[in-house]
């Protein structure tokens, strides 16, 4: 990715950005009022009404859909189990909603389940070139809504914020006709955020911030593009690969070696747990002399907490205490 990123950022501020405050201003005055036209990555979707028979992917866009109350809504969720835990959180709130299937659904399991709406993202249980997209459901009268963080496999877009939570829930209010919630559960997030920032203790200088999600011979992280740089932003940080204009990548330990962070992040999910992965690191002669392993600085974020969704704002706080005892 060569392009520039300013004028990729003039070219989809309206998506983003633009979008975030006019929804926040007219969410209210279409309430009720289908048809409505949801801006979607760079497709424009338009629901006639509320989904009957939605379908989640992931935890995180699940919990999006719980935060709104939307389970009425649902005929179930997908790709959980396979990869993580159905935590209690998760469980309480999906009730008696089953798991279709526990990785990413094929286009035969929405079908089964009579599904007329599908939340997912890119690499959240759809892939370019894959069996399930917008383009492939859309003959079978399946509507599709994209996470907002996961549109840059797609399309340029701005550098990740929280406006991306915030513009998921905005429009999932509107898709369902739960602006009023929407509304009020954004305005929330957003005074809740503002609030702590202004009582936080002021940092010297910004804490350089590793995100470890997987792998040993090369580590899986987040860079320009995905949520954990948002959050860590938040709670006044820097993420050490905020150059890499991917959201979620591969890259080689020798260049988080050379930027020497001072707090690393795990991202805890799978069979390999938070424990093991800080033990790796801890227990690897290359990484001895980096100052977050030498000062065991590890702050631990579930994998829902890690990717967009409601539990954003409990992670940029537990963020924000790590970086503080790290400096």
């Amino acid at each position: 990715m060569t392009t520039n990123v300013n004028t990729r950022t003039k070219r989809t501020s309206l998506i983003i950005g633009g979008a975030l405050l006019g929804l926040l201003h007219t969410c209210l005055a279409n309430a009720s009022g289908y048809p409505v036209t949801i801006q979607s990555c760079d497709r424009e979707v338009t629901f006639e009404q509320a989904p009957r028979a939605a379908i989640s992917n992931d935890v995180n866009l699940t919990e999006m859909m719980l935060a709104l109350g939307l389970q009425d809504h649902m005929v179930g969720f997908t790709g959980v189990s396979g990869w993580k835990t159905l935590d209690p959180t998760l469980r309480n709130g999906i009730g008696e909603l089953p798991e279709l299937s526990p990785k990413y659904p094929n286009k035969e399991v929405l079908l089964g389940a009579d599904a007329d709406f599908y939340f997912a993202g890119w690499n959240y249980g759809m892939r370019v070139g894959g069996g399930v997209t917008p383009d492939t459901l859309a003959p079978l009268g399946i509507k599709v809504y994209e996470l907002t963080e996961s549109c840059i496999h797609i399309m340029d877009k701005p550098k990740v914020s929280m406006d991306d939570l915030y513009v998921d829930l905005l429009n999932l209010g509107r898709i369902f006709d739960k602006e009023e919630k929407a509304q009020a559960l954004v305005k929330g997030y957003q005074q809740d955020l503002a609030n702590f920032q202004a009582n936080l203790k002021p940092l010297k200088t910004a804490p350089k911030v590793f995100v470890y999600d997987s792998g040993e011979e090369q580590p899986f992280t987040s860079g320009r593009f995905g949520m954990p740089t948002a959050l860590i932003e938040a709670a006044g940080g820097k993420n050490i690969v905020d150059d890499v204009q991917k959201s979620w990548t591969q890259m080689g330990w020798e260049a988080v070696i050379d930027r020497s962070p001072e707090v690393i992040v795990i991202v805890n999910y799978g069979d390999v747990t938070a424990e093991q992965k800080i033990n790796f690191l801890r227990s690897n002669p290359a990484f001895e002399n980096i100052p977050a392993v030498k000062n065991n600085h590890f702050v631990v974020l579930e994998y829902v907490e890690a990717t967009p969704g409601p539990r954003n704002i409990n992670a940029i706080k537990r963020l924000a205490e790590a970086f503080r005892t790290a400096s």
